[in-house]
C-alpha cells in the first residue's frame, strides 16, 4: 500500500465521474450512472457552477450524495420572470403555424442576439404568459456523484 495521497479535485481538474441530479423525490433529471461514466474538465461550463462547486476537494474514490436547497442550484423562482407577452410577439419570434400548448418550452431571439426560453403557462387569443425561471428554480436536489479518475 501507498501512503501518497489521494489526487483531490481542484477547479480546473480533468476528471472522470458517474454524476446524478435528481429531484427530492429521487427522481432523476440527469444520470451517467447506468451508462458511461463523463469525463470533463471544470471551469469549462460543462457543469453548472454550483455542482463544480460541490467536487472541488473530493478524493478520487469517493461516492457522495449532495442535497442542494433553492439558493444553492438553480435559485428561487423569480416572480418578475413571468411574463405577459401579446400573441402578436409571440408570432413574431414562431415558425408560421407552430401551435403552442401549455407547457411548451418556446425560445425567442434576445435583443443580444442571443435566445433565451420560457415555458408557456397560459394562452389567450390576445396574450401568453410565459415563465422565463429556470424550469428548476425553486427546486430543492439531489447531486450524486462517484470520482473515477482525477488526471
Amino acid at each position: 500500500m501507498s501512503n501518497l495521497p489521494h489526487p483531490v479535485v481542484t477547479e480546473t481538474a480533468y476528471l472522470t465521474l458517474h454524476y446524478r441530479l435528481a429531484a427530492m423525490d429521487g427522481e432523476d433529471i440527469v444520470s451517467t450512472f447506468a451508462d458511461n461514466p463523463a469525463t470533463l474538465q471544470l471551469g469549462q461550463g460543462q457543469l453548472a457552477p454550483f455542482l463544480e462547486a460541490c467536487l472541488i476537494g473530493l478524493e478520487e474514490g469517493v461516492h457522495q450524495t449532495f442535497e442542494l436547497p433553492p439558493e444553492r442550484a438553480f435559485g428561487p423562482r423569480n416572480p418578475e420572470l413571468l411574463q405577459r407577452l401579446s400573441v402578436s410577439v409571440l408570432d413574431q419570434n414562431s415558425v408560421p403555424g407552430d401551435d403552442y400548448s401549455i407547457g411548451d418550452l418556446v425560445k425567442f431571439a434576445a435583443p443580444s442576439g442571443g435566445q433565451f426560453a420560457g415555458v408557456l403557462r397560459e394562452i389567450d387569443a390576445e396574450t401568453a404568459l410565459f415563465d422565463f425561471n429556470h424550469p428548476l428554480a425553486g427546486q430543492s436536489l439531489k447531486f450524486e456523484v462517484k470520482i473515477i479518475g482525477i488526471l
